[in-house]
């Protein structure tokens, strides 16, 4: 019996183990780290190709993952689009787009702008300027304009007809000049 109770401990180990490795293997890929490649052009084709790096102009300015925390207060992975106007971003908590509306499930449109969301965000990093006046709302959600692939996404969404503007005070935004 002390034998079985052995094989069993071993057993939750070794897969303790292999998570682990495993989880250090998959952060280390998220974040870039896993190939060491000196070689600076290949890097940068790498990187053009990975949607885990991310390079846009600001006003002439090159916002990188190396540099966006002087430009965003967060980043993460989008692994979950709860409808068109909340997201799910890993390391930082459900996201709510400040200062869009979007349809509910059952309305019309929710499809159409959960879909667009998905298509933009779901898998990719994206990239947060949380609302400085007020952080949160009353459900505990995150209130920021979401960037994705250099696009403020609040605005995209207006812009596609899949939002209307929602602005509740204090907000630092201004959704009416996103139109």
């Amino acid at each position: 019996m002390k034998e079985k109770h052995r094989r069993i401990v071993m057993l939750i180990f070794l897969a303790f183990l292999i998570f682990s490795v495993s989880g250090k293997l998959l952060t280390n890929i998220d974040n870039g780290n896993f190939f060491n490649n000196n070689d600076s052009q290949s890097s940068q084709d790498q990187n053009a190709s990975n949607n885990h790096n991310y390079s846009e102009q600001r006003g002439g300015i090159a916002i990188t993952t190396d540099n966006y925390e002087e430009y965003y207060e967060a980043k993460g992975l989008c692994n979950h689009v709860v409808d068109g106007d909340t997201i799910d971003v890993s390391g930082v908590g459900r996201i709510r787009l400040v200062g869009i509306d979007t349809p509910e499930r059952g309305q019309p449109g929710f499809k159409n702008s959960t879909d667009f969301v998905k298509s933009k965000c779901l898998g990719k990093t994206v990239y947060l300027d949380i609302d400085d006046a007020k952080n949160k709302d009353k459900y505990g959600r995150i209130l920021a304009v979401v960037f994705v692939d250099g696009v403020n996404l609040n605005q995209e969404l207006l812009k596609r007809g899949y939002a209307q503007i929602m602005y509740i005070p204090p907000s630092e935004f201004d959704p009416y000049s996103w139109t």
